[in-house]
């Protein structure tokens, strides 16, 4: 059976086309994306402008429990650094259902601005003691059903833990439920993929996050990356690098290199990896990366929320380098919002507008959007590409009604729905795998999802 929708504008990767008509099959993937088209009246219309759903390529589920939970000054320098103590607390009291309940609410609110895949970077493993559960893949498995739940798309990425810092520092006390050797690592991840082979209703795209080069050996990274090709040449690699300042001269004093230099001369780092934040680079690092075929992973919202600082983005772009946005620690939930923020803050930084803009696509909405697509799709290891034959069918319909999007051009009208901070009440649907689960803001789970995350967040916070 075949699925069909027309849109008299529609996002492709080439850029904006007329009257494209879609075709999808039974499972969820285009068969079809004709521009030019003349379908019959029965065909369904999109309410407006039609975008392909964009990946979200970090993600950590259970922060979104405390967000905005955190907004007073703790020391007198408040930094990242103070912030994690009161993340390893919140982290310390999770259990797997209370993780399912935000996860599952998590995901909605996703859906509902735009978000069609998550890459979940979770390293949550083990009970409030230390000690795994019976069941090493219980708190993954909780992700697995929210993701099925809500009908977002995962790539799955236990993270590897094992130091407190570099040099094979001990770990600290409150990260115990994160730590694991890296053959018990490999094991997980086989076993979760045994579990998603048996179960493929689950979608899920598994991979590995070595979480830093301060908590994860050298040794142990090569020897994690190298097994997890073993059994998936293809599975992505994420890892956090260069986020904070303090990072980077600790790396020096370690190895006598920058981190991102350090990872490119010592790690095979090509298409298959993500490069999370890589906030702090000199120039050689910067070109060095986007050589590599990585992608990074922008987050600006967290990356704000935190004091991390400016990603080296101008010149990162006008080497090719491919990119993506993340939610991170999910205090904002809104496409719109990372894409401003990104653009916003090189305007800061550089004292000009439109820096992200180019002389192929002078509209910056245009370029950001499409190459944040493209570089979530690498990232995410999934058919997630765009409007295009063979990917899915992940895609959002603005509200061509709505008081900031009504008559305007299709390319005007994306320009007003990321830089006019409105958002989310310009969306009309979002479908993914061809199935319509954000219907004018709404999820057919919504009333029971806000429940369950209040009593779980309640729960936590007693």
């Amino acid at each position: 059976m075949m699925h069909t929708l027309f849109a008299a504008e529609a996002l492709l990767p080439e850029g904006w086309a007329r009257h494209v008509l879609l075709n999808w099959d039974e499972t969820g993937r285009l068969t079809r994306v004709e521009p030019d088209s003349l379908p019959s009246s029965d065909v369904p219309r999109a309410a407006g402008p039609l975008l392909p759903g964009m990946p979200n390529l970090h993600s950590h589920a259970f922060q979104r429990g405390f967000a905005g939970l955190t907004e007073f000054r703790s020391t007198r320098a408040d930094s990242f650094w103070s912030w994690r103590e009161l993340m390893y607390r919140f982290a310390l009291r999770m259990t797997p259902e209370a993780l399912e309940a935000i996860a599952t609410q998590l995901y909605i609110e996703m859906l509902a601005a735009g978000y069609t895949t998550v890459c979940e970077f979770h390293y949550v493993h083990h009970q409030e003691d230390g000690q795994p559960y019976a069941d090493a893949t219980e708190m993954m498995q909780a992700l697995m059903r929210a993701a099925k739940a809500t009908g977002i798309g995962m790539t799955l990425l236990p993270v590897l833990y094992q130091t407190g810092g570099f040099g094979g520092k001990p770990a600290q006390a409150d990260q115990r439920r994160f730590l694991s050797g890296t053959d018990a690592m490999l094991r997980l991840i086989d076993r979760l993929a045994q579990q998603c082979k048996a179960a493929p209703e689950l979608n899920a795209r598994l991979g590995l996050a070595p979480h830093s080069l301060r908590a994860v050996p050298p040794e142990a990274l090569r020897d994690a990356v190298a097994g997890l090709h073993a059994l998936d040449a293809t599975a992505p690699v994420h890892i956090h690098v260069a986020e904070q300042q303090r990072e980077v001269e600790d790396c020096i004093a370690w190895s006598g290199q920058r981190p991102i230099a350090w990872l490119l001369d010592h790690m095979p780092v090509d298409q298959r990896w993500c490069v999370i934040h890589a906030t702090h680079m000199v120039e050689a690092e910067t070109l060095g990366l986007a050589r590599s075929g990585a992608t990074a992973g922008i987050c600006p919202t967290t990356e704000g929320n935190l004091g991390d600082g400016f990603f080296d983005a101008e010149r990162y772009l006008d080497a090719g380098g491919s990119w993506g946005i993340g939610s991170d620690s999910n205090a904002s939930l809104s496409v719109t919002e990372e894409l401003r923020l990104f653009e916003y803050g090189q305007r800061l930084l550089l004292q000009r507008r439109n820096v992200l803009a180019s002389h192929a696509r002078p509209q910056v909405s245009e370029r950001m959007y499409l190459e944040a697509v493209a570089g979530g799709a690498r990232a995410s290891a999934r058919a997630v590409g765009g409007l295009v034959v063979g990917q899915q069918a992940d895609f959002v319909v603005l509200d061509g009604a709505s008081a900031g999007l009504a008559g305007l051009p299709a390319a005007q009208a994306l320009g007003a729905h990321i830089f006019s901070q409105r958002g989310a009440p310009d969306i009309a649907g979002v479908w993914t795998a061809g199935k319509q689960r954000i219907d004018a803001g709404r999820h057919d789970l919504a009333e029971r999802s806000r429940n369950a995350f209040i009593a779980a967040r309640r729960q936590l916070l007693a």
